[in-house]
C-alpha cells in the first residue's frame, strides 16, 4: 500500500481559508487535517471541514449528467452521457442568442461555493462575457459593507490579522467570530491573555458573545446610531486624538456638529436597546484603551442602511487615532491587500457594449419578469444553491417552477435547486481540481493541489466551461489554457501595480514548492497608520463627496432599518419581531447540511426567542412554532431563552428545504429589498411574528 501526503486548501466561504494535507493511499483519501506548516492556521480546522471526507465520499454525490422525467422541483431525473448534456445546453444557448431577445435572455448564477481564484471567477466569467449573456453582480454577502467602507477609507477597512495580539480592547461588533474566523479568535484570545477585554455587541448571544467579557445586545439595525452616540461622547470627554483628526481626516468639524447635536447618549438608547450606562461605559473604555480594535463582519450589514453603518463604524479608530497602531482600527476583510489580476482571469474586454447587470438578490423579480430588459429563458447556476439561499424563497420557486426557464446546474449533490433543473452536471470537490487561492481574513497566498480522480464523471467548472466553449466555437486562445497557465496569468501584475507589489515575487513554482507564502508587507502592517487612505482626498473621509454624489448624506448618519417597529409602528402591529438569521454553526450558509454527522447536531429548524415574547404568544421551549409575515412562514422548534434581545428572535440557517419538515426554510419570510449602498441584501432587515403550530 502506497500513501502519500497533499498540500491543499478549504475552498469555502470563510476568511480563514485554512491549509489542509490530505493522505492519500491507492487513490483514496484516507485523512484529512489542518495543515501545521500554515503559519497562520496553524493546523486546525474547523469542526465541519474536518468532516470534509464525508462530503466528498458522500453516498449521494452526483456522478453522472442527469436529464429532468419529472415536473419541476420533483427532483426525477435519469441518467444522461456527458455529450448529450453538452449538445442539449450549447443547442438552447445558440437558440436562445439567435432570439429576438438575443444572449441576454441568459443568466449566470454563482457566488462562493469555492473561493478559489480558478474555479470561481476565471473561464466562467469568459464563457459568459463571450456569448453576451446578462452580467451577474454578486451582491448577496459583502457589497454594503465593502462600499461603506471605501466611501470612508477608500478601501476595505483591513490590517495584519497577525497583529491583533497587540491590541488591548478587541470590539466584535456584528461578528461571531469565535465560530467565522476561528483563527483569528485564537489571536483575540491571546491578547486577551495579554490583558485585552473583548467585547461582543449583537442582537444575539452568540458563541462568541458567550466566551467574551461582556455582551452588549442591540436592537437589529442601529449600529449606525450606537457609532454616532460613541463619537459624542468621545468628543464631550475630550478622548480623540486631535493630532490624527487634523493631519489625516476631511470633515472633522461637520461630523462633530452632527454628533454633539443629534445623537447625545439618551437618544442613541432609545433607538438602540442599550441602556444609556452601558454606551457611557463603553465610549470611556474605548475612548482611553490603546490599541483598540473593532472587528466588523457581514451581518450588522445586511439592512437598509447597512452600508453606511459600516461606513459610519469605520469612523470610529480615526476619532480614536487607532490606525496608528499595529493591531488597532477596524478590520472588516484583507482582500483588497491581495493583487490578482482578476482582469486576465475574467477578461471583462469581452463583455458586449450595453450588456445589462441583474442583482443577485433580486433573482425572484428576474425569474418572474418583473426586471427590465428581455426575459430570462435560461439560468446556469454553479456555485450556489438559490433555492435555497435566496430572499423572497416563495416567488423565487414560483420562478424556477417556469416550464419555459432551461435550467442547468452544476453540483455536487442534488441540493434544492438541482431539483428544479432540466439538466444538472456532477461537480468536483476541492480534493478533485487545481486552483489557487487568495484570503479575506489573512494575508499568505496558496495553491490547492488536486488530492484524488474525480469520482464517476465529476468534472471541474473549468473543463465545462471548455467543453462548452468548443461546442459553441469559441476562440480556443481564449479556452484552451490549462488552470495552472490561469493560475500564471493571475500572479502577474494587474494594471498599475510596479514590480514590488503586494505579491511581486510569488510565483507558482514557488507555492508549489515553498506552501503558503505571505504577501510583501512587513510584520504587524498597520496600511493607516500615517494616513495613506485611498480615498479621493488621501485622507479618512468623514465628509464624502462620493456619497454626496450617490444622494447620500455626505457625513455619517443612521439610517433606520426598512422595517423598524420605532419607524414602522403600522408594520410592526402585524409583525411585531425582528428576525435575524445567522448560519448555524454546523453550516456554512446552505453548504454542509447534507452531511448527515453535522445535521444530527442542528436535528431541525430552531427559532429562539425571550421569555417576555413567548408568555403572550403561549409559546414554550421545545415546541413547534410558525414564524411568519406577509411573505411567508415556516416552521421551527421553539427555544425560549434569554439569548436574545425582547422583540428579537433568531432562526439560524440555512436549512435546504428537503430537510424542513414544511419544505421551506427560514428564507420564505426575507425580503428582495436592497441595502443603501452597494445593492446587498436584507436579510436582516425582517419584521416577523411566532405562534404555536396546533
Amino acid at each position: 500500500m502506497t500513501a502519500r501526503t497533499v498540500r491543499c486548501v478549504c475552498p469555502h466561504d470563510c476568511p480563514d481559508t485554512c491549509g489542509m494535507v490530505v493522505t492519500v493511499e491507492d487513490g483514496q483519501a484516507v485523512r484529512l487535517r489542518g495543515d501545521p506548516d500554515h503559519p497562520f492556521t496553524r493546523g486546525f480546522l474547523c469542526m465541519k471541514v474536518t468532516r470534509y471526507l464525508e462530503r466528498v465520499y458522500h453516498p449521494e454525490r452526483l456522478l453522472h449528467p442527469l436529464h429532468r422525467v419529472g415536473r419541476k422541483g420533483e427532483g426525477r431525473f435519469e441518467r444522461i452521457s456527458w455529450d448529450e448534456a453538452l449538445d442539449a445546453i450549447a443547442r438552447r444557448f445558440r437558440e436562445i442568442a439567435a432570439s429576438a431577445y438575443g444572449p441576454q435572455a441568459i443568466l449566470p448564477y454563482s457566488y462562493a461555493g469555492t473561493m478559489g481564484k480558478l474555479q470561481g471567477s476565471s473561464l466562467d466569467r469568459r464563457f459568459f462575457h463571450r456569448l453576451g449573456a446578462s452580467l451577474l453582480d454578486r451582491t448577496i454577502c459583502a457589497t454594503a459593507g465593502s462600499v461603506g467602507c471605501d466611501i470612508t477609507l477608500g478601501t476595505r477597512a483591513a490590517l495584519d490579522p497577525e497583529a491583533v495580539v497587540h491590541a488591548r480592547y478587541v470590539i466584535n461588533w456584528g461578528s461571531n467570530t469565535r465560530v467565522t474566523n476561528m483563527h483569528l479568535w485564537a489571536i483575540m484570545h491571546q491578547a486577551r491573555k495579554r490583558g485585552a477585554k473583548l467585547v461582543a455587541i449583537d442582537p444575539y448571544r452568540s458563541i462568541t458573545a458567550r466566551a467574551s467579557d461582556w455582551w452588549i445586545p442591540i436592537r437589529p439595525g442601529t449600529d449606525a446610531a450606537l457609532a454616532l452616540g460613541l463619537m459624542h461622547i468621545l468628543w464631550r470627554d475630550g478622548l480623540t486624538d486631535e493630532d490624527f483628526l487634523n493631519r489625516y481626516c476631511l470633515g472633522t468639524e461637520p461630523l462633530r456638529q452632527r454628533v454633539m447635536s443629534e445623537y447625545p447618549p439618551r437618544r442613541v438608547a432609545q433607538i438602540t436597546g442599550i441602556p444609556e450606562s452601558d454606551i457611557e461605559k463603553l465610549a470611556a473604555e474605548y475612548g482611553r484603551t490603546r490599541p483598540a480594535l473593532i472587528r466588523l463582519n457581514y451581518g450588522l450589514q445586511r439592512h437598509a442602511g447597512g452600508g453606511m453603518a459600516v461606513r459610519t463604524i469605520t469612523c470610529l479608530p480615526a476619532l480614536t487615532g487607532d490606525w496608528r497602531y499595529p493591531g488597532g482600527g477596524a478590520f472588516l476583510s484583507t482582500s483588497k491587500l491581495y493583487g490578482f489580476n482578476s482582469a486576465a482571469l475574467e477578461r471583462p474586454d469581452l463583455i458586449p457594449p450595453g450588456t445589462r447587470t441583474i442583482n443577485m438578490v433580486q433573482l425572484a423579480e428576474a425569474l418572474l419578469g418583473e426586471l427590465p430588459g428581455p426575459p430570462v429563458l435560461a439560468l446556469y447556476v454553479y456555485n450556489s444553491n438559490p433555492a435555497a439561499v435566496c430572499p423572497d424563497q416563495a416567488r423565487v420557486l414560483a420562478g424556477l417552477r417556469r416550464e419555459d426557464l432551461f435550467t442547468v446546474v452544476h453540483e455536487q449533490f442534488l441540493t434544492d435547486t438541482c431539483d428544479y433543473a432540466d439538466i444538472v452536471l456532477p461537480a468536483t470537490t476541492q480534493l478533485e481540481h487545481f486552483d489557487i487561492h487568495g484570503s479575506y481574513g489573512h494575508l499568505f497566498v496558496q495553491v490547492n493541489e488536486p488530492a484524488i480522480a474525480p469520482p464517476g464523471e465529476a468534472k471541474s467548472n473549468n473543463e465545462v466551461f471548455r467543453l462548452l466553449a468548443r461546442r459553441l466555437g469559441f476562440e480556443p486562445e481564449l479556452f484552451e489554457v490549462s488552470d495552472e497557465e490561469l493560475a500564471r496569468q493571475a500572479l502577474q501584475p494587474a494594471q498599475g501595480q510596479g514590480a514590488d507589489g503586494p505579491m511581486s515575487g510569488i510565483t507558482l513554482e514557488r507555492l508549489k514548492k515553498e506552501g503558503p507564502i505571505r504577501l510583501n508587507y512587513p510584520p504587524d502592517y498597520a496600511p493607516f497608520a500615517r494616513g495613506n487612505f485611498s480615498t479621493p482626498s488621501g485622507k479618512c473621509e468623514f465628509y464624502s463627496e462620493t456619497a454626496a454624489k450617490l444622494g447620500l448624506d455626505p457625513l455619517p448618519t443612521y439610517i433606520p432599518p426598512a422595517e423598524d417597529p420605532q419607524t414602522r409602528p403600522e408594520l410592526a402591529r402585524h409583525y411585531p419581531l425582528q428576525m435575524v438569521s445567522p448560519p448555524h454553526p454546523s453550516f456554512l450558509n446552505s453548504t454542509f447540511v447534507n452531511v448527515a454527522s453535522l445535521r444530527a447536531i442542528e436535528k431541525e429548524p430552531s427559532v429562539e426567542i425571550h421569555p417576555t415574547d413567548a408568555g403572550p404568544r403561549g409559546i414554550a421551549s421545545g415546541q413547534l412554532v410558525e414564524v411568519f409575515n406577509d411573505r411567508g412562514r415556516f416552521r421551527a422548534r421553539a427555544v425560549v431563552a434569554e439569548s436574545v434581545k425582547p422583540g428579537v428572535v433568531v432562526s439560524q440557517g440555512i436549512w435546504w428545504n428537503k430537510y424542513t419538515s414544511d419544505g421551506v426554510n427560514c428564507n420564505v419570510t426575507t425580503s428582495t429589498r436592497l441595502t443603501d449602498l452597494g445593492g446587498g441584501a436584507t436579510f436582516f432587515d425582517n419584521l416577523v411574528d411566532v405562534r404555536p403550530v396546533e
